[in-house]
């Protein structure tokens, strides 16, 4: 299993890298543009790319780091060194599940292995002499110790694995939250900040994005297994 995993995220790690995440050209420009509506609130009707010369098509973004503008930008990954768009989410998020795999696979092989060394030992039936001079059975810590001890980069390994499971199992639940909700990082980042406040004497008033782009999730996942690139608008 680690090894199918493995040849897996090499596979979605070479995909993201070298797919079009959904770069807008003049040659698909009119096309993208009838792909969705304008909120009216993180996306306004007529705004033109000062880099690109292009009308800023809905759900779309200027990558300052890719020099294009992308069609449903998510955002600039450095581990695949391109942008995140609507065309390679899909391999980003196959990519995020088979990394997520692999560090459990090898943290779970990595696990049973020390515990089939402490078990061959003895260590769990192991006996320590106490200041009383009674003799009392190790605690789990001495056996943790015991294993550093002999096997500590193993053990470090371990760690760093368990860490990376643990980083990548938020950041997995974070993207499918996106998912679920058709959002994308770009949009739930602007979401956040783009609460307007006036303070008028001593009133507040407050204006939030409404997503208007949630379909269900069905029909969101749907949108991110086969790309939105038609002329259908989705209202």
């Amino acid at each position: 299993m680690p090894y199918i995993l493995l040849f897996g995220k090499m596979y979605f790690f070479y995909l993201c890298c070298t797919s079009d995440p959904g770069i807008i050209s003049p040659s698909n420009h009119k096309q993208l543009l009838k792909v969705y509506t304008y909120d009216g609130t993180l996306y306004q009707y007529a705004r033109v790319c000062s880099t690109c010369k292009l009308v800023k098509p809905a759900r779309s973004k200027h990558c300052r780091v890719c020099n294009r503008c992308v069609h449903r930008f998510d955002h600039h990954c450095v581990w695949v060194n391109n942008c995140i768009g609507a065309l390679n989410i899909r391999y980003f998020l196959f990519y995020l599940v088979t990394l997520l795999g692999m560090a459990a696979a090898v943290g779970t092989v990595t696990i049973r292995f020390l515990v089939q060394v402490a078990l061959m030992s003895n260590l769990p039936q192991a006996m320590y002499v106490n200041a009383e001079g009674e003799h009392e059975p190790v605690g789990v810590l001495f056996i943790v110790q015991k294993l550093f001890l002999t096997f500590p980069r193993i053990l470090f390994m371990l760690g760093f694995t368990l860490l990376s499971f643990f980083l990548l199992a938020g950041y997995s639940a974070f993207h499918l939250f996106l998912v679920m909700t058709n959002q994308t990082s770009n949009e739930w980042y602007k979401y956040k900040n783009s609460c307007r406040c006036r303070v008028d004497n001593s009133r507040t008033d407050r204006r939030t994005w409404e997503n208007v782009y949630h379909r269900g999730f069905i029909t969101n996942m749907k949108e991110i297994i086969c790309p939105v690139t038609t002329q259908k608008r989705f209202r």
